[in-house]
């Protein structure tokens, strides 16, 4: 699928910050940041549902970033409970888009998936916040996709959810159960798709998910 891989080093604020770049055999449309779950349960960036998501945005020919928290693999530091993570993947998207300038102009989409949602989403909130301070490097993302979403249990600043929000649940989540994801909605006002008999995982269910990830990159 991929015209190539490569794996790139950025800096991040424990260290380096170890990440899978891919990019789409046709010319690049756009980019991509996939977020993985929990570092400290076995989340990496090579977990199921984050390949997943990163095969529809290669599909969509959009250069995907598949970064390992602090860590991880590679990567330097250690778990720091969502604060830390989202200043690395802030420090992640400023050195990319001053590396590739030619698609810092396109347009792009930001995901995670469990623990990579509250990543995800305090890291859309930081970038608003530099965006109106004037200092931001890059747009705010195009679209944000929540699979999964474990916001609340690692919050730690206050969140806003753009109306470019994709949030995906599984019906019978184990790990997140959906009265608690619904809990989480029903706050900040956002739409929710629901995958029937779907677990946490999205064991049997990726082709769905997939497709619910390939209608919203459409968009772009």
């Amino acid at each position: 699928m991929a015209e190539h891989k490569e794996i790139k080093a950025f800096d991040g604020q424990a260290g380096p910050i170890e990440c899978v770049i891919e990019w789409p055999e046709a010319p690049a449309e756009g980019w991509a940041l996939v977020l993985h779950p929990h570092p400290l349960h076995g989340g990496t960036r090579d977990n199921k549902v984050v390949t997943t998501i990163g095969r529809a945005c290669l599909q969509r020919n959009l250069v995907t970033l598949r970064p390992n928290f602090r860590g991880v693999g590679d990567s330097a530091g250690e778990f720091d409970s969502g604060k830390g993570e989202t200043t690395d993947m802030q420090m992640l998207v400023e050195q990319f888009v001053q590396a590739y300038p030619d698609l810092a102009a396109k347009p792009w989409m930001l995901a995670g998936f469990s623990f990579g949602t509250a990543v995800a989403a305090q890291l859309q909130a930081n970038l608003e916040d530099a965006v109106e301070r004037g200092s931001a490097v890059c747009a705010t993302p195009n679209a944000l996709i929540l699979v999964g979403a474990a916001v609340g249990r690692f919050q730690f600043r206050d969140i806003s959810l753009p109306e470019n929000t994709l949030m995906v649940h599984g019906e019978v989540d184990e790990v997140v159960p959906f009265s608690e994801a619904m809990d989480f909605a029903r706050r900040h006002q956002q739409p929710v798709t629901v995958i029937p008999d779907a677990s946490h995982f999205f064991h049997g269910k990726l082709v769905s998910l997939k497709s619910l990830v390939q209608q919203r990159l459409a968009t772009l």
